[in-house]
């Protein structure tokens, strides 16, 4: 299972939200790049980019910070965050993004979804499906859709998306703790698609709690790590 720690990026700098709420901010850095390069440093195989502009704007916003930290690694990064066209993929594909995760537009268009596996290959395209109460949200979270989160993730797995990331609403950013039972019925869902956890990591009981679930590929952790309630040397030797 890999660790992905989350650099999430809002004006050029690295920062955390609680529950998506851009007047709940915190700052953690100002250079990415350099922030990225800590991450790698201390074992990470792969880094989680969220242009949170770009959510909340439906374009991308900080694609010269994205540019800055994919040139500076060794290792390679997936991005999601105003990802809405066809050329705003290749943008990022450009910029040197390992992955790109589509959000809010897979619920607008499965015919998107189908084009850009298409155009670039299922290993390269992420469907992110951020729930609240089973419900898929959109545009930074700040509209629910009237997509259930795990007929969401059947239909993009069913036009070859390889990678699904779930994120809980209710638990991210709070540190206590991921909802299990939700991300063991996206995994139930997707059998044959890698599933990426997300939301709620605030202990290394957690981290163990998630690699118990079987066949999960992936678990994003984010505020834990800033706020140092976990390092991740100790999130790493747990799931080898």
């Amino acid at each position: 299972m890999l660790i992905l720690p989350a650099i999430d990026l809002m004006d050029g700098q690295v920062v955390r939200l609680e529950q998506g709420r851009a007047d709940r901010k915190t700052v953690y850095h100002t250079d990415p790049a350099a922030m990225a390069l800590q991450w790698q440093e201390q074992g990470a195989g792969c880094l989680h980019l969220v242009d949170l502009d770009g959510a909340f704007h439906g374009k991308l916003k900080n694609l010269g910070a994205v540019r800055a930290i994919t040139s500076a690694l060794r290792i390679p990064c997936e991005l999601g965050g105003g990802l809405r066209t066809m050329d705003a993929l290749e943008q990022v594909f450009a910029a040197g993004v390992a992955r790109a995760i589509i959000g809010s537009k897979a619920c607008e268009s499965l015919d998107f979804i189908r084009q850009a596996v298409q155009a670039f290959g299922g290993d390269r395209i992420a469907v992110g499906i951020d729930a609240k109460d089973g419900k898929v949200a959109i545009k930074g979270w700040v509209e629910l859709s009237s997509w259930d989160a795990l007929d969401l993730a059947r239909e993009v797995a069913s036009l070859g998306v390889r990678t699904v990331i779930y994120t809980d609403i209710s638990t991210d950013g709070m540190l206590a703790g991921p909802n299990l039972a939700a991300q063991q019925a996206m995994r139930t869902a997707i059998p044959g698609t890698q599933l990426i956890a997300s939301g709620g990591v605030g202990t290394l009981d957690d981290i163990r709690s998630l690699h118990a679930i079987n066949g999960l590929y992936g678990v994003i952790v984010g505020k834990a790590l800033y706020d140092g309630k976990i390092d991740l040397p100790s999130c790493l030797s747990i799931t080898r």
